[in-house]
């Protein structure tokens, strides 16, 4: 089990959120582009809690030298694998060559992923569409498969979309391609000793464990995020973990208690990091009141704990139905 990279989603805040919540799930960061990396601000980019292990660094970028470079300062910050992105839709990542437009060049991804390969001693691991534009057909993702494997990457994440890059906004990219989980479930079969992950629309237990008889490994992403409750039960139901006490109030403590420790440490404020838990209490009654008093931007000068209790106070909004 994993959740998936998502920008402006999964940075560190979310991350810690999240391993509150499953001790064992692979986590991933946003994708961290190479020139932000090799140019930019490290510390920003790839400093994370120890707790947040098992994590992985998914990178941007069709340079095999500077991704190498890339993958060795995520090395060094102790990251548990790279990851290279292949899979995202939009026009920036299009405008700098890479993201899912890669997939129509299998020999320059070989390339990158032997540079990376090469460069570290932890996984480097591919995340991709099952197709892009009209190229969606079988062979097309099975030989993209078929030659990065040849340079060294044995995980693949296979999003089982194809993505439109002309058309469709990043958005509707996960949504309005058609999902073909059958593409993953071939690729197990004919690359057996490959580990093979699927991700897109999965959301429910039972969604999860259908996926898992075919697979070896399932990734979910905007249900972690909206619904992150859901992740509590993925350790005992799917990692081999024992039930654990736990409850979203003391989640919600434990949130607190690292907003206090981020604002001494860093000057982060507390609502850089509730924006990522706002979906905690989802489905239950009362929810949206709480998220209310959690999303205030006319709270931002109080205390992290005076809004807590502002939050556990609220009434219910009128007629909620969350």
């Amino acid at each position: 089990m994993s959740v998936a990279p998502m920008l402006d989603w999964t940075d560190r805040h979310c991350r810690y959120f999240h391993r509150l919540l499953s001790q064992r799930a692979l986590l991933y960061t946003e994708m961290v582009t190479t020139g932000a990396l090799l140019h930019g601000d490290v510390a920003r980019h790839l400093r994370f809690d120890g707790s947040e292990h098992p994590i992985a660094l998914q990178l941007g970028g069709s340079e095999p030298a500077e991704l190498a470079q890339a993958a060795r300062l995520g090395q060094d910050w102790g990251y548990d694998e790279i990851n290279l992105n292949c899979g995202c839709p939009s026009e920036r990542v299009q405008r700098g060559a890479f993201g899912a437009c890669l997939m129509r060049e299998p020999a320059l991804v070989a390339d990158c992923v032997k540079a990376m390969v090469d460069a570290v001693g932890i996984p480097v691991t591919v995340k991709h569409r099952i197709g892009v534009d009209r190229e969606d057909s079988y062979a097309f993702v099975r030989d993209f498969v078929g030659t990065v494997a040849e340079a060294g990457c044995t995980r693949f994440i296979v999003h089982a979309r194809s993505a439109w890059l002309q058309g469709l906004s990043p958005k509707q990219n996960r949504e309005v391609p058609p999902l073909r989980y059958e593409m993953a479930r071939q690729l197990k079969q004919d690359f057996p000793r490959l580990h093979i992950a699927v991700n897109g629309g999965i959301a429910s237990h039972e969604q999860i464990a259908e996926r898992l008889a075919e697979v070896d490994e399932v990734m979910v992403g905007r249900e972690a995020y909206h619904n992150p409750w859901s992740l509590a039960g993925w350790d005992a139901a799917f990692l081999g973990g024992a039930p654990r006490e736990l409850s979203r109030e003391a989640v919600e403590e434990a949130m607190v208690d690292y907003m206090e420790r981020e604002a001494a440490e860093h000057g982060t404020p507390w609502y850089a990091v509730a924006r990522h838990m706002l979906g905690l209490r989802h489905g239950l009654p009362g929810a949206r009141g709480w998220r209310r008093v959690w999303s205030d931007h006319r709270l931002k000068g109080l205390p992290a704990r005076e809004v807590l209790a502002m939050a556990r106070q609220a009434p219910p909004v009128a007629a909620e139905v969350d």
